[in-house]
């Protein structure tokens, strides 16, 4: 399958969407005007556009797809918890410097202008906002970045199947430490100011 749109499976109409929102921080906008839902599902980026909805892996997907119809190269990067959920991110670059467009439940796990140096960098810009419901700071390691093209010939963009193979593959690839053992030992709670800002707005499954 080649690189190009027709090889994508979009629509026009879909194509058309994607591209008027014209930068990563667009796409941004879009994914925080979207309600965050809490189903098991792995919608493709075309069932994310109609549906209107999504969690942290479907934003990604979606924002992947994004970024590349508006010309950057379809990446993402999984970055891995203690005892709390993963989180994944579409990541761009600018001028050498990286940033990163995402879906999260959490007010500070979302968007990040380019200015970061490293992917390592950037991945450390989550460490402080990243905890878990206990208060415990949660996050552990990052991949290397993941090349959505790899995924064209399943149709990731377009399927209407669930796409959980690409969360598959992340489980499978290697991740750096960002910390060692001693410090994760020597981590403090988050304080309840920060706890409440970042759960600003989050949602919750009802009973």
């Amino acid at each position: 399958m080649t690189n190009d749109a027709n090889s994508w499976g979009l629509t026009p109409a879909e194509l058309r969407k994607l591209r008027g929102l014209k930068t990563p921080y667009g796409i941004q906008r879009l994914l925080d005007d979207m309600p965050y839902h809490l189903e098991d599902s792995a919608w493709s980026p075309r069932r994310v556009l109609r549906e209107n909805t999504a969690h942290c892996y479907e934003g990604a997907l979606f924002a992947a797809a994004a970024l590349r119809v508006i010309g950057f190269p379809p990446l993402l990067l999984d970055l891995e918890a203690e005892h709390d959920t993963d989180h994944v991110l579409a990541i761009y670059k600018v001028d050498g410097h990286w940033g990163a467009v995402a879906k999260s439940n959490f007010t500070g796990c979302r968007f990040r202008e380019p200015v970061y140096r490293s992917l390592r960098e950037l991945a450390l810009s989550y460490f402080n906002l990243y905890f878990n419901l206990r208060g415990e700071r949660t996050l552990r390691t990052f991949s290397r970045p993941v090349q959505m093209k790899r995924f064209d010939p399943l149709n990731w963009m377009s399927s209407e199947k669930p796409v959980w193979f690409v969360a598959e593959y992340l489980l499978t690839i290697f991740h750096y430490r960002l910390i060692s053992s001693t410090q994760a030992k020597r981590l403090h709670r988050v304080d309840g100011r920060l706890f409440r800002a970042e759960c600003l707005e989050r949602a919750v499954k009802k009973l």
